[in-house]
């Protein structure tokens, strides 16, 4: 999987900006806020349709000096996938919905542009999905589930929808929350959660194939990785599981917290309270790890993604790396470089000699990539 060219307009600091990237290693070297990250910001929400750093969309349209922001923000780009080449296009107003198009033609949902182009972002801030709140772990497997699976993406948006309205429900009613009404939120609920659960499942059993030989890659020695999954429910993360069984024990669970959710007036068991707990040598990582394992054990968890997806697609996707290697000592730096497969990669950084990676230098500065 390739990205031909990116076209920007309005787009964070870049009023335009056209780019034709090599097909293997592209490193982009600036001063801190020249723009290096909004450049691979741009190439990972072609893929993901999200901003890597959190941001809002209307966030990402660059902001006029001493004036409000401009209209819109346009990304287009091509991307080419074995023998098909696909023109995506967005355009992220400043206010309103943003529109799709691939190939000429308007794309209704989100969900229908997942596939067309891949991408696995390593960031600095990766670290806190170790040390950090379960969400980021639930979050990290979730987001490998759409890569493999693109329909996961409306799974997901599913039981984010189900369980807002079965919030709603019990924040406004609180213990008089209707029992027969409740019982049908359950059952959506059930229906919503097990498939996410199933997805989720999926993806932690497609990178723990991987994760194993890429952490003794980067560490230099071996050691036994495995996630345990902590829930209210019953789920566990063995992929041999089938849906209906899921369903059954979600909708089990919310049936027997049906006095607590009254009472707290919000859903307490359920997929989205699950916490996903990654051990390294039998011990939790976020508690009994040193930061430097830690930090082994989550650039890991990036490359064995890639491969598990590599593996699933029979195509790698593009790598982007975000001012990573300012992060390492250098003798993880070179096992990391090392470490990297084959794939067209995208990499952010201050100094490049910090890069110990072999690839076309761009330099970024005042708008402008030469």
């Amino acid at each position: 999987m390739k990205l031909k060219w990116l076209e920007l307009t309005d787009f964070r600091s870049y009023e335009h900006l056209r780019l034709e990237p090599e097909d293997d290693v592209n490193i982009y070297v600036g001063e801190n806020a020249a723009g290096k990250t909004n450049i691979l910001e741009a190439v990972a929400y072609l893929a993901l349709m999200r901003s890597f750093r959190a941001i809002s969309d209307s966030g990402l349209v660059r902001q006029l000096p001493g004036q409000s922001a401009a209209t819109a923000a346009i990304l287009r780009g091509e991307i080419g996938s074995g023998d098909r080449n696909s023109l995506i296009e967005i355009e992220l107003p400043a206010e309103g919905r943003r529109r799709i198009q691939v190939n000429r033609q308007r794309l209704a949902r989100t969900a229908d542009i997942l596939g067309y182009a891949r991408v696995i972002v390593f960031l600095p801030d990766d670290l806190d999905i170790i040390k950090r709140s379960p969400g980021l772990r639930r979050m990290f497997l979730d987001q490998v589930a759409v890569q493999l699976r693109p329909a996961a993406y409306l799974d997901q948006l599913e039981y984010e929808r189900v369980v807002k309205q079965r919030n709603s429900l019990l924040k406004f009613n609180g213990r008089q929350t209707d029992k027969a009404v409740l019982s049908v939120w359950n059952e959506k609920m059930s229906q919503a959660g097990a498939k996410v659960l199933a997805r989720r499942a999926s993806s932690a059993s497609a990178v723990r194939d991987y994760v194993r030989d890429a952490y003794e890659e980067l560490a230099g020695e071996s050691i036994d990785i495995s996630l345990e999954y902590e829930s209210g429910w019953g789920a566990t993360l063995d992929p041999n599981v089938e849906i209906p069984e899921w369903e059954a024990r979600l909708w089990s669970a919310l049936e027997r917290a049906d006095a607590t959710d009254r009472e707290r007036r919000v859903t307490t068991v359920g997929p989205h309270r699950d916490e996903p707990i990654f051990m390294l040598g039998g011990r939790p990582s976020r508690t009994h790890a040193s930061q430097g394992e830690q930090r082994s054990l989550i650039l890991a968890l990036r490359l064995a993604a890639h491969r598990a997806i590599t593996a699933s697609t029979l195509e790698a996707p593009i790598l982007v790396l975000d001012d990573v290697f300012s992060e390492l000592d250098i003798t993880r730096a070179k096992a990391l470089a090392k470490a990297l497969p084959k794939a067209q990669t995208f990499i952010s950084t201050a100094r490049f000699e910090e890069v110990p990676v072999e690839g076309r230098r761009w330099t970024v500065a005042e708008g402008q990539v030469s």
